[in-house]
């Protein structure tokens, strides 16, 4: 007899099957799923797109044949649960815009320019937590932040005798505030995507957590500071990378207008997608008046900024005879032909991006994860995982702790912090729904331990990238990267205490309450 009582967890009515699966069976698909990513990221050193596609059928095949689900049910879940991540989708292609119309026109470096100008021995650690939040809030990536002014970073620490392992640490600690609390992050999109509320009522729920964990992590980067504070600072390696941005670009404290738009339609309750594009568009207008040509505006929207100066520079390799011949060309003439090369080095990396088509590989990511988080829906496979975890949860508290534990178990296990945001933010939707609690606490626990602790997996995509980029390896960084381990800490306390908790409203607003308040007063 088919059952037909069941229902997904999306409220799309009911799910035509024998049964549903046994713990084991959810259990098995799971595995399946965490076996084979960790296998391309370990084993193979590849994306792990396609074996995320192989866990997707596996998990359809399972349903087809012991759950007797058909096809049609299968391939309505996952274009269900595409649907709900349509939102981000297109968030994320103007982002990718936004990022190359900032480049072009100067934003972006004017904030790495003036923000290597607060730099000090003293202060070291400190202003690396400042140039990599802010770099990282402005482009919306970790990986790309620690990738380049990280490594610039870590070059000059090391030069004042600190360890690589704090720089990298308190390096990957900024990056990953500025990638939580951007707007143009994928991970702060696809979270409240997931959750069920709308970017910026995600980003200011946030912000109960991060807040007090950024004072912390400032006050003990202060501390940690004083005992370095003898070192010789690299001046001149800072003023090379100055040099060339300065060459190369318009650098002007009328380029923060463009980020400070963003920001202030973002606080007057904006829509995430028409605020982040009049950022695209104050981005084009500074170019322009910059004299850059339409035809190579179009296509910095489409395909990123391509470096001109840097990328010629580079090209020379060693030959500083021909380096100093380019740079005589620019207003850069007279630097040293060797800084200039190491320069050149950090921003061709750190500038050459942006474009609609870059945001193309997380797109289809999304895509793959959101098709296999669907199927789990569906075919009840989350339920019952979900089950199993809530048996003794009698708490909101509780229950936010779950939410934790299932992110960290998914980027140990699927290997990738995507899958950590949007299989737990599957599972948990309609369990916050029925307790009453604002969609805003699910997506605010998703960020505070799926994106952040994906960094201190040695095998995640995440925690594989960093020890790469930066040469250090994970577990050496991780005691350091304070922010991302006591973040979810700070968080659970938090909601243990009773701070911060938000209740749904009738009307679909919130109240912030220790318990649940009446129905009738809130």
């Amino acid at each position: 007899m088919i059952n037909t009582d069941a229902r997904d967890g999306t409220g799309a009515g009911a799910v035509p099957r024998s049964r549903m699966p046994t713990l084991g069976e959810a259990v098995f698909v799971l595995l399946t799923a965490g076996g084979s990513i960790l296998g391309a990221v370990r084993i193979w050193e590849t994306d792990i797109h396609i074996p995320l596609v192989f866990s997707t059928a596996a998990a359809a095949i399972l349903a087809m044949t012991r759950m007797k689900v058909r096809w049609a049910v299968l391939e309505d879940a996952m274009l269900s649960s595409i649907l709900m991540g349509m939102q981000v989708i297109l968030i994320l292609y103007t982002v990718g815009m936004l990022i190359g119309s900032w480049i072009l026109s100067g934003v972006v470096p004017s904030m790495i320019y003036y923000g290597l100008n607060v730099i000090s021995p003293s202060i070291f650690l400190i202003a690396t937590l400042v140039i990599c939040g802010i770099v990282s809030l402005a482009t919306g990536t970790s990986w790309g932040t620690t990738g380049t002014v990280g490594i610039a970073l870590l070059g000059i620490g090391t030069g004042l005798g600190i360890p690589p392992a704090v720089c990298a640490g308190f390096a990957i600690s900024g990056a990953y505030f500025g990638d939580k609390m951007s707007p143009l992050s994928d991970t702060t999109n696809l979270a409240p995507a997931m959750a069920g509320t709308d970017l910026f009522q995600h980003i200011r729920a946030m912000l109960w957590t991060t807040a007090p964990t950024c004072a912390v992590v400032l006050i003990l980067a202060a501390f940690m500071s004083r005992q370095y504070s003898s070192g010789t600072l690299n001046a001149h390696g800072i003023q090379a990378l100055q040099d060339l941005m300065r060459s190369e670009f318009s650098i002007s404290l009328w380029s923060f207008a463009a980020p400070l738009l963003v920001i202030g339609l973002a606080a007057a309750h904006m829509p995430a997608i028409p605020s982040i594009f009049a950022g695209v568009l104050a981005g084009c207008v500074l170019a322009v008046f910059q004299g850059a040509d339409t035809g190579a505006l179009l296509d910095v929207l489409q395909n990123g900024y391509k470096p001109v100066l840097s990328a010629s520079i580079v090209s020379a390799g060693e030959n500083f005879s021909a380096i100093t011949g380019i740079l005589a060309k620019t207003g850069a003439a007279g630097m040293n032909p060797e800084r200039a090369a190491g320069a050149a080095a950090t921003l061709n990396t750190l500038l050459a991006r942006g474009g609609l088509q870059s945001m193309n590989w997380t797109v289809s990511m999304i895509l793959c994860a959101l098709s296999f988080g669907g199927i789990l829906d569906r075919c009840g496979f989350l339920e019952v995982l979900l089950d199993a975890l809530l048996k003794k949860v009698r708490t909101a508290a509780g229950l936010v702790a779950s939410v934790l534990a299932a992110c960290v178990l998914a980027n140990i296990f699927a290997g990738d912090q995507y899958i950590a945001i949007v299989l737990p933010g599957r599972m948990f939707k309609s369990r916050f729904e029925q307790w009453g609690l604002h969609a805003r606490m699910l997506s605010r626990s998703l960020e505070d331990c799926g994106t952040l602790t994906s960094a201190l997996v040695p095998w995640n995509t995440c925690g594989a990238y960093q020890s790469k980029a930066l040469g250090v390896p994970t577990m050496e960084y991780l005691p350091y990267a304070v922010f991302n381990w006591l973040n979810p800490v700070i968080a659970l306390l938090m909601t243990y205490m009773g701070i911060g908790i938000a209740w749904r409203r009738e009307d679909g607003g919130f109240v912030i309450s220790r318990t649940k308040p009446d129905s009738r007063t809130a």
